[in-house]
């Protein structure tokens, strides 16, 4: 009994694992339809011109997501008009972070003035699909007649105190190069954040 008790949390574990996978470049981008916080539903579809998808996983509360805040903001003003959108999805189980709920995501939505979608995520299954570890956590998609691909999954830029004056903006070098029908030369960086908030399991 015992040694089947082990085989099966062994799996429990394996599975987990192989869920919380972070994607990679060429890899198939989930599409997904959460709650935004004017109420309605957001998923790839809402954007039917977009050439692809800035996906960010950020959060009310860490410290580097707020530090980041103003360069999603300008991410989104920069590139949704030449068709790559932000979409911010917080990560954070709200029983984790009691200032990360769906109302607190409101409220700052409202305060900032953000243009972009900030859905929750209940259950955390997209933040799983997607292998979001920490806040932020972002992934460039690339939309095409087959389907969404990830090009670029990491940082926004190498710049997480927001010091430095000749920063490499990953994500913009990304979008650059896909514009101009080319592979991004870097498709992976580390993410710097907070880790994801998850509730204690029973």
């Amino acid at each position: 009994m015992k040694k089947h008790i082990t085989i099966l949390l062994l799996f429990s574990v394996l599975i987990a694992q192989a869920q919380s996978k972070t994607l990679k470049a060429g890899e198939a981008a989930p599409d997904f339809k959460l709650k935004n916080v004017d109420n309605k539903e957001v998923s790839f579809a809402n954007f039917p011109d977009a050439k692809g998808f800035i996906v960010v996983f950020t959060c009310n509360t860490c410290p580097y997501a707020i530090g980041y805040e103003k360069r999603i903001i300008e991410l989104n003003a920069k590139f949704k008009p030449q068709g790559y959108p932000v979409i911010a999805i917080n990560p954070n189980d709200p029983e984790a972070s009691k200032a990360d709920t769906f109302v607190k995501m409101q409220e700052l939505a409202k305060a900032k003035k953000y243009a972009f979608p900030y859905l929750f995520d209940p259950g955390q299954v997209v933040t799983d699909q997607y292998g979001a570890k920490h806040t932020p956590h972002l992934f460039v998609v690339s939309k095409s007649k087959t389907g969404t691909a990830i090009e670029y999954t990491g940082a926004i830029d190498n710049d997480p105190e927001g010091l430095k004056a000749d920063k490499t903006k990953y994500v913009e070098d990304v979008i650059t190069a896909l514009k101009n029908n080319q592979k991004p030369a870097i498709t992976e960086t580390k993410e710097i954040g907070c880790t994801v908030k998850r509730k204690a399991k029973a």
